[in-house]
This record gives structure tokens, sequence and C-alpha cells, in this order.
């Protein structure tokens, strides 16, 4: 008997991958998710590698990993896929402190966020 196949969440020519708990608040993050959005793959690999910002690494990853599932799950063309979506969104938030003057305490919040990253190989266009 067995489940019922699990639908698809984007369309044929697409592929995504998602990061959870990326160390950084959203803000920051987003910067580097805007430099590749609507790149081809080959370049915004490229961008990444040559960023300084931190959080570039987990980027790269995460792209790496959504061409992986380009072509292994839905035998998308690697040499083809552009980068179409790139967003960012907030996950949880550790609350910490720090002690200060007159009996006070500083809030320390350290954010995280998670990332996704859709690449899309382009239709053909027929004539």
């Amino acid at each position: 008997m067995g489940k019922s196949k699990n639908p698809r969440r984007v369309a044929e020519n697409e592929a995504y991958a998602v990061s959870r708990m990326l160390r950084t608040s959203g803000q920051k993050l987003n910067l580097v998710a805007g430099l590749i959005r609507n790149l081809p793959v080959e370049k915004a690999l490229t961008q990444l590698t040559f960023s300084k910002k931190r959080i570039a690494d987990d980027v790269k990853k995460t792209l790496q990993s959504a061409i992986a599932n380009a072509e292994n799950n839905h035998n998308l063309d690697v040499d083809e896929l552009i980068v179409a979506e790139a967003y960012v969104g907030k996950n949880l938030t550790m609350k910490r402190g720090r002690p200060r003057a007159r009996g006070r305490y500083g809030k320390i919040l350290k954010p995280y966020s998670q990332l996704t990253i859709l690449v899309r190989q382009p239709a053909e266009e027929k004539s």
C-alpha cells in the first residue's frame, strides 16, 4: 500500500535548497543573498568564493546544494541554471545578557536566520 508521492513544490524546471539556523542576522545575510540574485550559477559561485563576508561560505554551500538537487533529483542542465530567487527569513533569537553598571543588565540578542535559494533552468524559446 504505502504513502502517495509528495507533490512538487516548485515547477518542473526549478530546484531549491534551504539552510536553517545560520548564525547571523537576516539583514547581513540578505546583503550576501543580494549579490547572487538573477546571476548564472557559475558567476554566483565565483562571487561567493571571493566575498569577504563571513556568511558567504554558508551561502555558497546552500547554492551548491541547490545545484546538486537540480542535477540529481530533477535532471536539469547545470550549465544553464540561474539563481532565480534567494530570500532570507528569521529564525530563533538567543537571548543573552551582561551585567552593567549600577545593577543594570545589558541585553544581548544573538539572531539566527534561514536562507532559501531557488535555481531555474530557463525554458527554450520556440520560434
